[in-house]
């Protein structure tokens, strides 16, 4: 495996694959929903943290959300499997998977 030269922050990856930043800290909010090391902290200060991501963890998000946006009904079941925050996965159930 190649080692590991950048990270993406959550805000940057948003904003390049069009999705809102709230669904993304979401579902990086368990880290087990990515391979191990896909997701990263990155300390600004002593009680201050951004998440990140590898490249890796960029294309395996792009993945998921590509295959649970083929249905509405596959929409819907991924973000109940991958939103732990039921309000939250409401408003994304609301709007069209795209």
């Amino acid at each position: 495996m190649a080692a590991v030269t950048s990270f993406l922050t959550l805000d940057y990856v948003a904003r390049t694959l069009d999705e809102n930043v709230e669904l993304l800290e979401a579902i990086v909010s368990n880290d087990d929903n990515l391979t191990y090391g896909a997701i990263v902290s990155v300390y600004t200060g002593p009680d201050e943290a951004i998440t990140a991501l590898t490249d890796h963890g960029v294309q395996e998000l792009t993945d998921m959300l590509s295959e649970a946006r083929l249905t509405t009904k596959a929409w819907h079941q991924f973000l109940d499997d991958f939103v732990d925050d039921p309000e939250l996965a409401a408003r994304f159930k609301a709007h069209n998977p795209r």
